[in-house]
């Protein structure tokens, strides 16, 4: 029997994509229509495989495969972004989003190929469908891409290959397919990328900022296996092993991450860094101002933990004390938005590469801090994180970071796309800072009608949209940069469909919401 949540999650999705096709009508926007319908029919068969245990590695729990959603995110931010920097003239970047639309649904049509290959029996109409789109797509880019191109899509399908292959085994029950799919898959474009550039390093071309970016991810990331290889062998919670993990998370640090980064940026990236931060007497307000509520979001942790009682233990803090925190990280990155959008750029990336590196520390146990910081997080832990790593608030930071790291600033002249599109940066903030937050406290506390099949209530939803709706009343006086050009009706039809998703998706919110908000608004 189909479930009826998964219907409504895979027609909001369709109306998404369908919504994108009627707008660019080219042969790309084609290409996601075949994909989404395929798809569609093969996420049921993950659907069963993880319902019977059929699937290759352990996934999480309690959700769906998420298949059709994840498998539409990156295609539709390259189709998108090759529509906005074509309209610009803009071809490098163009030929950029073409490169990123074919890329997420080669991996999209490999997840896929697998769920159909350890499906017995082997489905045949599922087979039918999936061929059928695997050939329109395939024969797209084989007229639209140069062999350079074909090439770079390649690598980043081998390195996704690999990459799924040792993670998925190391981390069980940590993601869904379709969790996996656009996290494992965005790192490994990342990791392609980081290395296509540092092998054709042009002196004075690219923005610092972005390779930055690159490096911090590759970095943690290669940071993250080196040392999961290392105490599958040793005893990480030993002072001897903890002492070795400071020590050569300094000499990776300094001995291979800052001279790849000099390398690419041509200078001191310690001495650009601090230059960058302090340039300007704006950005230091908002570094004394965020490190305000940085101290505030810790000071929420330690005081929830001291409310925790003894005869408590079992004790999780509520769905409103976790929604604390969404508020704080609003009041962190509109300033950022409004102000000073480069600094809150390198923020995020230093800020993520912090939550990764404590991960790191919590997970491997590692003296003095480690025990320390399972203790203190256990409080937030929810059904989501039922494996070995909590990432629920390093998704956060990547939902509300990913519109503003992904933002085409090449692509929007005077630094803002025009129409609904000069919202883009904004999306994190709407869709998980306000929309899921608001449709989270109402629906918790006042909600009575639930919407069917899901625990999400209608009063949630409705909630959610006006708020949202409030906030972009509240940007469009404060932000003299956005000009809407009376796109009010994309805006508030894009904002109930994300919303709407948002009732009904069984994957991580604070990652899917603001990059299908980011989708529709562009």
């Amino acid at each position: 029997m189909l479930n009826k949540a998964v219907l409504v999650e895979s027609l909001l999705v369709f109306t998404v994509v369908l919504s994108v096709h009627a707008v660019v009508w080219d042969r790309f926007s084609w290409c996601a229509v075949a994909l989404a319908v395929q798809a569609f029919y093969v996420q049921f068969k993950w659907d069963r495989l993880l319902q019977l245990g059929g699937a290759v590695f352990q996934f999480r729990g309690a959700a769906n495969s998420g298949l059709l959603p994840a498998s539409m995110v990156i295609p539709l931010l390259g189709v998108v972004m090759k529509e906005r920097c074509r309209a610009a003239g803009i071809v490098y970047f163009e030929r950029f989003g073409v490169v990123v639309a074919s890329t997420g649904m080669l991996l999209a049509l490999f997840l896929s190929i697998l769920a159909v290959g350890i499906t017995k029996p082997v489905p045949t109409n599922t087979c039918i469908v999936t061929g059928i789109a695997g050939s329109i797509i395939i024969y797209t880019m084989k007229h639209s891409l140069t062999v350079s191109e074909v090439i770079e899509v390649l690598e980043v399908l081998l390195i996704f290959v690999y990459l799924s292959m040792i993670l998925l085994y190391l981390l069980p029950r940590c993601f869904t397919p379709g969790e996996a799919l656009l996290v494992l898959g965005g790192v490994s474009f990342v990791l392609n990328q980081l290395i296509k550039r540092s092998l054709n390093v042009i002196e004075g071309r690219g923005d610092p900022i972005d390779f930055f970016l690159l490096v911090a991810v590759v970095g943690v990331v290669l940071l993250g296996l080196f040392f999961t290889v290392l105490f599958i062998f040793l005893d990480s919670g030993t002072w001897i092993s903890s002492m070795f993990f400071h020590m050569m998370t300094a000499v990776l640090g300094l001995g291979v991450i800052m001279p790849w980064l000099y390398r690419l940026i041509q200078r001191n990236p310690l001495f650009w860094l601090l230059q960058f931060l302090f340039q300007t007497q704006t950005r230091l307000y908002l570094l004394v101002y965020w490190t305000f509520l940085a101290a505030s979001a810790c000071g929420v942790v330690f005081y929830q933990n001291a409310k925790r009682s003894s005869e408590s233990k079992k004790h999780q803090a509520s769905t409103i004390t976790r929604k604390y925190f969404h508020f704080i990280v609003v009041a962190t990155y509109v300033p950022g938005l409004i102000y000073d959008r480069q600094l809150l750029y390198v923020a995020a990336v230093l800020c993520l590469a912090v939550f990764i590196f404590l991960e790191y520390v919590r997970y491997f146990r590692i003296k003095p801090f480690g025990q320390t910081l399972r203790h203190l997080l256990s409080l937030f832990l929810d059904e989501r994180d039922s494996g070995p790593l909590i990432l629920t608030h390093i998704y956060l930071l990547l939902g509300m970071s990913l519109p503003v790291w992904l933002f085409p600033r090449s692509c929007a002249p005077k630094g803002t796309l025009p129409g609904a599109g000069a919202l883009v940066p904004y999306s994190g903030v709407l869709a998980v800072g306000v929309g899921d937050t608001i449709a989270s406290v109402f629906g918790s506390t006042m909600g009575e009608i639930k919407w069917p099949g899901t625990k999400k209530t209608f009063e949630g939803t409705m909630t959610a949209i006006f708020a949202q709706i409030i906030a972009v009343a509240l940007i469009l006086i404060f932000d003299s940069s956005v000009n809407l050009n009376s796109s009010y009706a994309w805006i508030l039809a894009s904002v109930s469909l994300v919303s709407l998703l948002e009732a009904y998706t069984t994957q991580i919110d604070n990652l899917l919401l603001p990059l299908y908000l980011q989708i529709m608004l562009m």
